[in-house]
């Protein structure tokens, strides 16, 4: 298995040669392009994991969490998942951390512990990917993609409760 990609590279290769195609030369035209990308997105990139990184230090999201904690209770939401919920549609990385949190807490199978797998795999890293799709584009304004984006998330999160609680009443 670990032959996989270097035999796909190879087989890339050797198509390409047996079809007469300069396949060094495309080789460094499709990274010229990507190096051009990568210099068209990184600010945006930058300044977003700026930003997720400024509020988590800075104590916002630990905040909204205990204040949102007693609301999701009220409305049978494990509290447990409020923190990875917020963190979900900011950075995909923080948000399996806290994935990885929730099963050694509550257990990989407990409510809270599907609840997170579910949400895990049903919503987005909505930030990032607005912020990476668009900055690469160059578009500014996202006229309504942020709002059903967020609300995509939220459908995923409460999805995610009614679905677990569907599939696992006892």
């Amino acid at each position: 298995m670990e032959m996989a990609m270097p035999l796909f590279a190879l087989a890339i290769v050797v198509f390409g040669l047996v079809r007469h195609v300069p396949v060094f030369d495309l080789f460094l035209e499709g990274a010229r392009e990507g190096m051009k990308t990568l210099y068209t997105i990184a600010p945006t990139i930058i300044g977003l994991i700026f930003a997720v990184s400024l509020l988590k230090a800075s104590g916002a999201v630990d905040a909204v969490c205990r204040l949102l904690a007693p609301l999701a209770e009220r409305w049978c939401f494990p509290a447990e998942i409020v923190p990875m919920a917020m963190l979900r549609p900011v950075s995909g990385s923080g948000a399996t951390a806290l994935l990885l949190s929730v099963f050694e807490d509550c257990g990989p199978d407990s409510f809270a512990g599907r609840v997170a797998s579910v949400l895990a795999g049903s919503s987005e890293t909505t930030f990032y990917a607005v912020a990476m799709y668009y900055g690469s584009v160059h578009v500014k304004k996202t006229r309504h993609t942020l709002f059903a984006a967020l609300a995509a998330d939220l459908t995923a999160l409460i999805m995610s409760v009614v679905t677990v609680r569907m599939l696992f009443k006892g």
